[in-house]
């Protein structure tokens, strides 16, 4: 696709270095405001930012910039070690390396033609011998057992990723569908690489060939067979030589920091994050060759105006009861990275923050001035502000305070948190999302609307939180039951740690708690998230089970009733 460069490069150059001032006596004209939210969109959504990716040269440059406008509007730095920055490490999705091969007897199969490694394969070089294992399925309670007279020590297994009924919700053998458990016996046995093939295509799906979900890689090569390196598979004791090339990169993102010290106790964050989907790949809706996702509504629209306000806020005498705390988060996009590093690690005390504004899309108003406000069951100041009469905005509202942004973060850790939104659009997470299309009075509107919200609660006391009882669940996928927890997606160990527990709902009724790792699910292991999605999907509403976590290091078990 041909690149759109929004600015001719002078024009960008100049705006990159032009002067931000304001009046200290009063707000800038709105012609002014105006302005500068477009040049900040507009800069933050160029085609030069390569779609600010986390982790990458365009997250680099568009911190930068923020950077930059931080200091000219005269923000302090409350990054790491006296700047604005503020380092979180995560693991990058994996990737396939470039010296994956597999050899089946004599005959070398191509690469993503006749077959593709797993994300659970560990990198490893072996040369063994094929050892057919049927299905894998390892059950003694429903008298199966697939490895019996299989000399599977020091061998490839070899086995249909189906099941003897197939692959389906009323499967007898659904609780054996799940591939690691089938690996993780397999290893126990002693194979020493395990190969998967699909031999009933019409009753199982091949498993992606990508590796869009973390999975904790096991201790042998894993991979799979296409249709065409099936037909090359030879019999028990053929030789095989698999080696497997997995990149898994631990990367660095970055935060942008500023402060206002008004020399008060209690901080108020205002924040929106700036990264975006880069060239696309996890989480685009795209389907086309690579494209530069500039993400100017999703979420250069949200910084800008946590621009504007930056601006506003220190010129505004009825503002000063608080300090202020600026963040533009990055990471959102791969789950809340940044705004979940920083609450864990914070550079200010939480229990100093009295409550957080968070900005996600707010650059697109439809035409009847709809504006959401997302969680305003966190506090029961909240529902007042809605009656305030600025800008013409309509006001929709949403009481759970969990949701899919940086606001999340913060009122898991009490702190109340509103969320604005203007709604998706059809341009949402797709190479067309400009700064063209933005709505810039509009963002003014919301930005004087915050300002009034800010002012309203201008008394220094802290504001109170109020734990809500709902989730939002719309990214989750669907089941007929919950266990009411909400996973930490920073975390990268063994099983799932829960980051938080919604009260009345099935974990807190069992007394789990925030930061206990869970590790099985009845008979189900959980070792990562797929294995935690996948256990849940085994139960229905009045189950009972043991759920085992790890509390402090030590394992804990606690019974549940699915509700």
């Amino acid at each position: 696709m041909q690149a759109r460069t929004l600015f001719h490069p002078v024009a960008l150059a100049a705006l990159l270095t032009a002067p931000f001032t304001t009046s200290a006596q009063q707000l800038m004209p709105d012609s002014t405001a105006l302005r500068h939210l477009r040049t900040d969109v507009y800069t933050l959504a160029d085609d030069s930012m390569l779609g600010r990716e986390t982790g990458t040269k365009g997250e680099q440059m568009a911190a930068a910039y923020i950077m930059d406008r931080f200091r000219q509007l005269g923000l302090a730095p409350k990054g790491d070690d006296h700047t604005y920055l503020n380092a979180f490490q995560f693991a990058a999705l994996p990737r396939t390396g470039p010296d994956n091969t597999l050899q089946l007897g004599r005959q070398t199969l191509k690469l993503g033609e006749a077959f593709y490694p797993l994300g659970y394969s560990a990198n490893a070089q072996v040369l063994t011998r094929v050892a057919r294992c049927k299905y894998g399925i390892l059950a003694p309670e429903l008298g199966r057992n697939d490895f019996d007279g299989v000399d599977v020590k020091d061998h490839a297994a070899c086995m249909s990723i189906s099941s003897p009924d197939g692959i389906h919700p009323h499967s007898k053998w659904l609780a054996h569908n799940d591939l690691r458990s089938r690996i993780n016996d397999a290893v126990k046995l002693g194979a020493n690489a395990v190969i998967f093939y699909n031999d009933a295509p019409d009753m199982a799906n091949d498993p992606p060939a990508d590796f869009e979900m973390k999975l904790l890689p096991t201790t042998v090569p894993v991979v799979f067979l296409t249709k065409s390196g099936l037909e090359k598979l030879g019999q028990d004791g053929d030789p095989v030589v698999i080696h497997t090339d997995i990149i898994r990169e631990e990367k660095t993102g970055h935060n942008v920091i500023g402060y206002v010290g008004n020399g008060k106790p209690y901080t108020v964050v205002i924040g929106a994050h700036y990264d975006h989907l880069g060239m696309g790949g996890e989480g685009s809706l795209y389907r086309g060759e690579p494209a530069i996702h500039n993400g100017a509504d999703d979420n250069a629209s949200g910084v800008a105006v946590l621009l504007q306000l930056a601006a506003d806020l220190q010129n505004m005498p009825n503002a000063r009861n608080n300090n202020y705390l600026f963040m533009a988060f990055s990471g959102e996009e791969k789950g809340l990275y940044g705004s979940n590093a920083w609450t864990k690690h914070p550079t200010l005390p939480i229990d100093s923050l009295n409550y957080m504004i968070n900005m996600d899309m707010v650059g697109r108003l439809d035409s009847a001035s709809n504006l959401a406000i997302n969680s305003i069951g966190t506090s029961p100041s909240w529902p007042g502000i809605t009656k305030l009469k600025v800008g013409g905005l309509s006001i929709k509202t949403t009481e759970g305070g969990v949701g899919p942004s940086d606001h999340t973060s913060f009122y898991l850790q009490g702190v109340p948190a509103i969320h604005f939104f203007t709604g998706s659009e059809p341009d949402y997470h797709k190479p067309s999302d400009d700064a063209d299309k933005l709505d810039y009075p509009g963002m003014l509107r919301i930005a004087r609307y915050i300002e009034a919200v800010v002012t309203t609660l201008k008394d220094s006391t802290k504001l109170a939180f109020t734990k809500t009882a709902d989730t939002d669940t719309s990214k989750a996928p669907r089941f007929s039951v919950t266990l009411g927890v909400v996973p930490d997606y920073m975390y990268d160990g063994r099983g799932l740690r829960i980051d938080g527990v919604d009260d009345g709902k099935t974990a807190s009724a069992a007394g789990l708690k925030k930061g206990d790792i869970v590790i099985k699910m009845g008979d189900f292991e959980v070792p990562d998230m797929m294995g935690y999605m996948k256990a849940l999907g085994m139960f229905k509403k009045g189950d009972k089970t043991q759920v085992t976590v790890l509390r402090d290091g030590k394992e804990v078990k606690a019974e549940v009733k699915f509700q």
